[in-house]
Protein backbone atom coordinates (compact mmCIF):
# COMPACT_ATOMS: atom_id res chain seq x y z
CA UNK A 1 0.00 0.00 0.00
CA UNK A 2 1.46 3.36 -1.01
CA UNK A 3 0.84 6.53 0.94
CA UNK A 4 0.25 9.60 -1.18
CA UNK A 5 2.63 12.41 -0.41
CA UNK A 6 1.14 15.59 1.02
CA UNK A 7 2.66 18.66 2.53
CA UNK A 8 1.29 17.67 5.95
CA UNK A 9 3.44 14.55 6.11
CA UNK A 10 6.53 16.24 4.61
CA UNK A 11 9.44 17.81 6.45
CA UNK A 12 8.84 21.46 7.42
CA UNK A 13 11.41 24.22 6.91
CA UNK A 14 11.97 26.53 9.87
CA UNK A 15 12.66 30.18 9.25
CA UNK A 16 13.84 32.42 12.04
CA UNK A 17 12.86 36.06 11.84
CA UNK A 18 12.48 39.11 14.01
CA UNK A 19 9.02 40.01 15.38
CA UNK A 20 8.72 42.92 12.92
CA UNK A 21 9.61 40.63 10.03
CA UNK A 22 7.03 38.07 11.16
CA UNK A 23 4.39 40.79 11.36
CA UNK A 24 5.27 42.03 7.87
CA UNK A 25 5.13 38.50 6.44
CA UNK A 26 1.73 37.92 8.07
CA UNK A 27 0.38 41.23 6.71
CA UNK A 28 1.68 40.45 3.21
CA UNK A 29 0.13 36.98 3.32
CA UNK A 30 -3.20 38.43 4.46
CA UNK A 31 -3.11 41.07 1.71
CA UNK A 32 -2.58 38.32 -0.86
CA UNK A 33 -5.38 36.18 0.53
CA UNK A 34 -3.01 33.32 1.32
CA UNK A 35 -2.01 31.53 4.50
CA UNK A 36 1.47 32.41 5.77
CA UNK A 37 2.75 28.99 4.71
CA UNK A 38 1.34 29.31 1.17
CA UNK A 39 2.63 32.86 0.88
CA UNK A 40 6.18 31.91 1.98
CA UNK A 41 6.16 28.83 -0.29
CA UNK A 42 5.08 30.85 -3.35
CA UNK A 43 7.61 33.64 -2.71
CA UNK A 44 10.44 31.18 -2.04
CA UNK A 45 9.69 29.30 -5.25
CA UNK A 46 9.76 32.53 -7.27
CA UNK A 47 6.05 32.85 -8.00
CA UNK A 48 4.46 36.28 -8.32
CA UNK A 49 2.07 36.86 -5.43
CA UNK A 50 -0.87 39.11 -6.28
CA UNK A 51 -2.68 41.27 -3.75
CA UNK A 52 -6.44 40.87 -3.40
CA UNK A 53 -8.86 43.77 -3.31
CA UNK A 54 -10.97 44.25 -0.22
CA UNK A 55 -14.57 43.26 -1.04
CA UNK A 56 -15.97 46.04 1.18
CA UNK A 57 -14.08 48.63 -0.84
CA UNK A 58 -15.38 47.19 -4.09
CA UNK A 59 -18.95 47.40 -2.74
CA UNK A 60 -18.28 50.99 -1.67
CA UNK A 61 -17.00 51.82 -5.17
CA UNK A 62 -20.16 50.32 -6.65
CA UNK A 63 -22.32 52.48 -4.37
CA UNK A 64 -20.43 55.64 -5.29
CA UNK A 65 -20.59 54.75 -8.98
CA UNK A 66 -24.39 54.26 -8.73
CA UNK A 67 -24.68 57.70 -7.07
CA UNK A 68 -22.78 59.26 -9.96
CA UNK A 69 -25.03 57.51 -12.46
CA UNK A 70 -28.19 58.83 -10.78
CA UNK A 71 -26.81 62.35 -10.55
CA UNK A 72 -25.69 62.26 -14.18
CA UNK A 73 -29.14 61.06 -15.24
CA UNK A 74 -30.82 63.96 -13.45
CA UNK A 75 -28.45 66.43 -15.03
CA UNK A 76 -29.05 64.93 -18.48
CA UNK A 77 -32.83 65.32 -18.04
CA UNK A 78 -32.40 68.96 -17.07
CA UNK A 79 -30.04 69.72 -19.95
CA UNK A 80 -32.45 68.11 -22.43
CA UNK A 81 -35.22 70.44 -21.24
CA UNK A 82 -37.32 67.47 -20.17
CA UNK A 83 -40.81 68.67 -19.14
CA UNK A 84 -40.46 66.84 -15.82
CA UNK A 85 -37.52 69.06 -14.88
CA UNK A 86 -38.95 72.42 -15.96
CA UNK A 87 -39.44 73.55 -12.35
CA UNK A 88 -35.89 72.71 -11.22
CA UNK A 89 -34.11 75.97 -10.38
CA UNK A 90 -30.55 76.63 -11.62
CA UNK A 91 -29.34 76.72 -7.99
CA UNK A 92 -30.36 73.09 -7.62
CA UNK A 93 -28.45 72.21 -10.80
CA UNK A 94 -25.37 73.97 -9.41
CA UNK A 95 -25.78 71.96 -6.19
CA UNK A 96 -26.09 68.81 -8.31
CA UNK A 97 -22.85 69.63 -10.13
CA UNK A 98 -21.13 70.21 -6.78
CA UNK A 99 -22.44 66.85 -5.52
CA UNK A 100 -21.12 65.12 -8.65
CA UNK A 101 -17.70 66.68 -8.07
CA UNK A 102 -17.62 65.68 -4.39
CA UNK A 103 -18.69 62.15 -5.33
CA UNK A 104 -15.90 61.99 -7.90
CA UNK A 105 -13.45 63.02 -5.19
CA UNK A 106 -14.84 60.34 -2.86
CA UNK A 107 -14.43 57.77 -5.61
CA UNK A 108 -10.83 58.88 -6.17
CA UNK A 109 -10.08 58.61 -2.42
CA UNK A 110 -11.44 55.06 -2.32
CA UNK A 111 -9.46 54.10 -5.41
CA UNK A 112 -6.27 55.51 -3.87
CA UNK A 113 -6.95 53.56 -0.67
CA UNK A 114 -7.37 50.33 -2.65
CA UNK A 115 -4.14 50.91 -4.52
CA UNK A 116 -2.25 51.46 -1.24
CA UNK A 117 -3.01 47.91 -0.07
Amino acid sequence: MTVSQTRKNSTPIKVYCLPEEKTQIQENAEASGLSVASFIRKVAMGYQVESIVDIKQVIELGRVNADLGRLGGLLKLWLANDPRTIDIPPTLIKALLAKIESTRQELRTIMDRILDI
